[in-house]
């Protein structure tokens, strides 16, 4: 297999078989950890319409206009280098319908390192899962596990 033809998100599937199907829009992410890698993926190849049609209507981008987003996305897409996921965690949903996932991302802008963790709130919206916010530490984790990870 190619390394072209390999997903972005880091599983190791063919691109068409993975995260494709979600980005073209032909499927929903049946999982928040499969929304999680696909919205990696999607930054990866800078796949603004994914990234945006899968934010929550509660997230605070949405009370934002949404070419102003929009053209944010697609800045920090095209600024960073998305080189690796590592999922280390997840749970959920809760009593509230939020799921949780932790994973550490491996990006470069510019040559230089802006890795980071973070622990990530997933909810449904009627269409499917959809990204509600994250808590966000630089570098790599200290904890692998989200209760450790929301405590530090």
């Amino acid at each position: 297999m190619s390394r072209a033809s390999v997903c972005p998100c880091t599983s190791g599937e063919p691109y068409a078989r993975c995260c494709a199907p979600y980005h073209l829009g032909a499927a929903e992410a049946d999982t928040p950890t499969a929304l999680m890698r696909s919205r990696f993926a999607a930054f990866a190849r800078a796949d603004v319409n994914y990234l945006y049609r899968t934010l929550h209507p509660d997230h605070p981008d949405r009370a934002a206009p949404e070419a102003q987003v929009r053209r944010a996305i697609a800045e920090s897409a095209r600024a960073h280098r998305y080189m690796g996921l590592a999922i280390h965690d997840a749970r959920g949903p809760d009593d509230h319908g939020v799921a949780q996932v932790l994973f550490h991302a491996r990006v470069f802008e510019k040559g230089r390192e802006r890795s980071f963790t973070e622990c990530s709130d997933f909810a449904r919206d009627g269409g499917g899962w959809r990204y509600l916010r994250g808590v966000l530490r630089p570098g790599a984790p200290a904890v692998t596990r989200i209760d450790a990870f929301l405590a530090g």
